[in-house]
C-alpha cells in the first residue's frame, strides 16, 4: 500500500460525531465495554482459527491489556488477536451507512443506547470521550504489513504504514478536555470491573501492587480484573453450595447469604445461562430492583432487566447471559422480540418449578424461609397469571400462632366454622397481633382462626385471592364486631325512631375527642349484655382502598386523600350504655370514659385527650 493515504469515512451525513457525542452522552462510559469487547472478539477469533488449523503459529499470551497514561491523558486497549488488513480497515472502520441525518435523529434520539447496536458503531463510541483516535494494527495473516489509522473526530481519516512487530490491534484514545475524568486509574478500573468483569479473555490493567517499606509498590504480576470462567458458564453438576454462595458474595460483597438459588441452563429454542438468587428480606419490601445483571456472551449489558425478566422476578439477584439478546437494544425491541418473550416465560416456569421442588422435598425449610420468600411469591401471584397457576400449590398462609398452611389446607381448616349464612367462607386476618389483640381474642373465643397478614403486598394479595377463589372473603378482625363479620343469623333489629337515633348519635359524638383527619360514624347494635359497651371498627373496603392508594397512587390517590373513617358501634344491651342513655345529663363523664377506652384499644387516644382520660381514671379510683 501507499505510505500514506487519506479519505472520508463513508457516511451520508457529516454530523456523525456531534450526534454520537450528544445523544450517547448519558451512556458515554460504555466506550470501555465496546472497545474491550472488540479486543476480546478479535482474540477469540484467533483462538477459533487456531483450533480448526487455519492458524498454525503460536498463540502465546492472549491477555487483553488496558493501559492508561495519566500524564498524557491517553487510554490504550491492546490485544494479540487477529488484527486487520488495509481492506478490513476500509470495510469495518471507514464505511458507516446512514440513510439520512433526520432519520437517525427521529428514530434514536430518545434511546441513546440503541444507536450503537443498530448501526454497529461499537468502535465509534470512542469518540464520545476522545478528541483523536489511532488504530495501530497488524493482521495475523502472513505477509501483511502493520497499518496505522487516525481520525480527529471529523469524517477525515488518515491511513499510513506503521511499526508493529506483533499481530493484533492497539486502539489509542486521546481524551478530550470534557472527558479527562477518564484519565483516572480508579475510574477506569471500576468501569472495567463493571463492564468486563466476566469476559472470557483475561483483561489486564496495570500491575498488582503490594505494601513494602511503608508504601505501595508495583509487582511484576498482571492485575487481571476479570473472571474468565464465571460460575454460570459451568455445569451445575460440578458446582457446590459453597461455590454458589461465594459467587453471590462476589456479586454483592456486603449482602447476607441468599435463601437459595436457581441455575438456568438451556440451549433450545434459545440460549440462556445464569444463576438467580433469592435474597433475604429483613422487612416489608426492603428490596432493590436492578440487582440482576444481564450479559451477552459474558459482556455486561445492563442491570435494568424489565422486559426480559418478569416484573416480580426483578426483585431477585444474580446474572443472566443470553447471546439471543443483543448488546444494545431499545425498550420497544425488548417488548416485541419473540426470543425475549420466550426467555421471560422460561424464567417464570423455572422459578415456579424450583419453588415447588423445595416445598415438596423440604417443607420445614420452606416454611422457615417463608417470611422472606413471601414477598416474591405474592408479587408474582399479583402480577403474573401463569405464575399464579403454579404458585397456588406452594403459597402459604400463616396464622397468628405461627402455623403455616397451603391454600387448600387452610380452606379445609376453616370451612366448617367460618362459613356465613350466605355460604361465603370468611378468612379472618390481622395486620398487627398486639394492636388488634382484643379483636383476635374475640374471634378465638368463637372458635375461629385468624391469619397474620402484615406484609406490604398483603392487601393486593388478598384482593387477588378474592377474585380467584369462589365465595371467599378476607376480612380484618377489627372491621366490625365478630358476629357481623361472620353472620350466622340475621341481626337483632335496632328499634329507634329517627329522632331517637339522631339524639343518641349527637350524645355519643360529643364525647369523642378530636382526632386529626379522622371521622367517626356512630351506629347502634344489640350485641348482648356481656359484649363491650363501645367498639371501634374500620370498614374493610375503605381501609383496603386507602392502603392500596399508598402503594399505587394514580387514580387510587382519591382514596388516599379521604379522611380515615371509623365506625363507633354502641352496644345497646350493655348495662353501662343503658345507664348512660337513661340518665344523659349525669353520665357524660361515664360516656367519655367508655369512648376513650374504645379509642385507647385502637391506639387512637393521644395527646391532651389521653391526659384527660388518665386524670379521669385516677379520679374514679379516689
Amino acid at each position: 500500500m501507499n505510505t500514506k493515504q487519506s479519505g472520508k469515512i463513508g457516511v451520508t451525513t457529516e454530523n456523525i460525531f456531534p450526534i454520537i457525542k450528544k445523544f450517547l452522552y448519558s451512556d458515554h462510559e460504555i466506550f470501555v465495554r465496546e472497545l474491550v469487547s472488540n479486543a476480546v472478539d478479535a482474540t477469540q477469533k484467533l483462538k477459533t482459527f487456531a483450533s480448526v488449523g487455519e492458524f498454525s503459529g503460536e498463540t502465546g499470551d492472549l491477555t487483553v491489556r488496558v493501559i492508561l497514561d495519566e500524564k498524557h491523558k491517553t487510554l490504550t486497549i491492546s490485544d494479540r488477536g487477529t488484527g486487520m488488513t488495509a481492506e478490513e480497515i476500509d470495510k469495518y472502520i471507514n464505511q458507516i451507512a446512514f440513510s439520512s441525518a433526520n432519520d437517525f435523529l427521529d428514530k434514536y434520539k430518545k434511546d441513546a443506547n440503541s444507536i450503537i447496536g443498530h448501526f454497529g458503531l461499537g468502535f465509534y463510541s470512542a469518540f464520545m470521550v476522545a478528541k483523536k483516535v489511532e488504530i495501530v494494527t497488524k493482521s495475523w495473516r502472513d505477509g501483511e504489513e502493520a497499518i496505522k489509522w487516525e481520525c480527529d473526530g471529523s469524517p477525515e481519516y488518515v491511513i499510513s504504514n506503521a511499526k508493529k512487530v506483533d499481530r493484533g490491534t492497539d486502539v489509542i484514545l486521546y481524551l478530550d478536555e470534557e472527558s479527562e475524568t477518564f484519565a483516572d486509574r480508579a475510574r477506569i478500573e471500576s468501569l472495567l470491573k463493571k463492564y468486563c468483569h466476566f469476559l472470557p479473555i483475561a483483561i489486564a490493567f496495570g500491575k498488582k501492587t503490594e505494601w513494602k517499606d511503608g508504601k505501595s509498590v508495583e509487582t511484576d504480576e498482571d492485575n487481571i480484573i476479570n473472571e474468565t470462567n464465571p460460575l454460570w458458564t459451568r455445569k451445575p453438576a460440578g458446582i457446590t453450595e459453597d461455590d454458589y454462595r461465594k459467587f453471590y458474595k462476589e456479586l454483592y460483597p456486603f449482602s447476607e447469604d441468599p435463601l437459595f438459588w436457581i441455575h438456568l441452563n438451556v440451549d433450545y429454542p434459545f440460549n440462556l445461562t445464569g444463576v438467580l438468587y433469592f435474597p433475604k428480606v429483613k422487612k416489608g419490601i426492603d428490596l432493590q430492583k436492578n440487582k440482576i445483571q444481564l450479559y451477552c456472551n459474558q459482556v455486561y449489558v445492563t442491570d435494568s432487566v424489565e422486559g426480559i425478566v418478569p416484573e416480580f422476578l426483578t426483585l431477585l439477584h444474580g446474572t443472566i447471559d443470553s447471546p439471543d439478546i443483543p448488546l444494545n437494544v431499545s425498550r420497544s425491541y425488548l417488548q416485541s422480540d419473540t426470543n425475549v418473550k420466550k426467555i421471560s416465560s422460561y424464567i417464570t416456569k423455572k422459578v415456579a418449578d424450583r419453588l415447588d421442588e423445595i416445598f415438596n422435598s423440604d417443607r420445614p425449610q420452606f416454611e422457615e424461609k417463608w417470611d422472606s420468600l413471601k414477598i416474591f411469591i405474592e408479587y408474582g401471584i399479583i402480577t403474573d397469571e401463569k405464575f399464579y397457576e403454579k404458585a397456588t400449590k406452594f403459597t402459604l398462609l400463616k396464622n397468628t400462632e405461627g402455623k403455616c398452611f397451603t391454600l387448600d389446607e387452610y380452606k379445609t381448616l376453616i370451612q366448617a366454622e367460618q362459613t356465613d349464612k350466605d355460604g361465603n367462607i370468611i378468612y379472618l386476618y390481622t395486620t398487627n397481633k398486639d394492636g388488634q389483640f382484643a379483636y383476635i381474642n374475640q374471634a378465638r373465643e368463637k372458635g375461629y382462626d385468624v391469619l397474620l397478614l402484615d406484609g406490604q403486598l398483603d392487601v393486593h394479595f388478598v384482593n387477588k385471592l378474592e377474585q380467584q377463589l369462589d365465595k371467599t372473603r378476607f376480612v380484618r378482625v377489627d372491621s366490625d364486631i365478630i358476629d357481623n363479620i361472620i353472620k350466622k343469623t340475621d341481626s337483632k333489629e335496632v328499634k329507634l325512631s329517627d329522632d331517637e337515633r339522631k339524639e343518641l348519635v349527637e350524645f355519643f359524638k360529643t364525647a369523642i375527642p378530636p382526632v386529626e383527619q379522622t371521622e367517626f360514624i356512630v351506629g347502634f347494635e344489640h350485641i348482648g349484655e356481656t359484649g363491650n359497651p363501645i367498639t371501634i371498627t374500620q370498614n374493610e373496603f375503605m381501609r383496603r382502598m386507602k392502603e392500596m392508594s399508598e402503594l399505587q397512587g394514580g387514580m387510587m390517590s382519591f382514596y388516599g386523600d379521604m379522611p380515615v373513617s371509623y365506625n363507633m358501634i354502641v352496644n345497646l344491651d350493655a348495662p353501662l350504655i343503658k345507664k348512660a342513655v337513661s340518665d344523659r345529663d349525669n353520665t357524660k363523664d361515664l360516656v367519655s370514659q367508655l369512648v376513650d377506652i374504645a379509642l385507647l384499644s385502637n391506639g387512637l387516644l393521644k395527646g391532651e385527650a389521653l391526659g384527660k382520660f388518665v386524670k379521669r381514671s385516677i379520679d374514679v379510683l379516689l
